[in-house]
């Protein structure tokens, strides 16, 4: 991932680092086999966390997309085709 704004990439790496800790509770919970409810609220914790960094993600890889040529396409940026399939990929 490239990104010239070091807060973007800051608060991308906290939200995963977030969604690291959420899963070890998660994994803690089912090795201590609590209850339906907690274990599927934690992984809801966590999947939310991981959504949150993979919109970041693509919308900074889009913008980067956008902005910077590519070397691969010569001077051009990336058709919108291709940023399109990047785009549903990670949604």
């Amino acid at each position: 991932m490239t990104s010239t704004d070091p807060e973007v990439q800051r608060k991308i790496l906290n939200r995963l680092r977030r969604a690291q800790g959420q899963l070890a509770a998660v994994i803690g919970a089912v090795e201590r086999e609590e209850d339906c409810r907690t274990v599927v609220t934690q992984l809801s914790a966590v999947s939310s966390a991981l959504d949150r960094a993979g919109f970041q993600i693509i919308a900074t890889a889009m913008k980067d997309c956008l902005s910077e040529p590519d070397a691969e396409t010569e001077g051009d940026a990336m058709p919108l085709g291709e940023l399109e399939k990047l785009f549903l990929s990670l949604a």
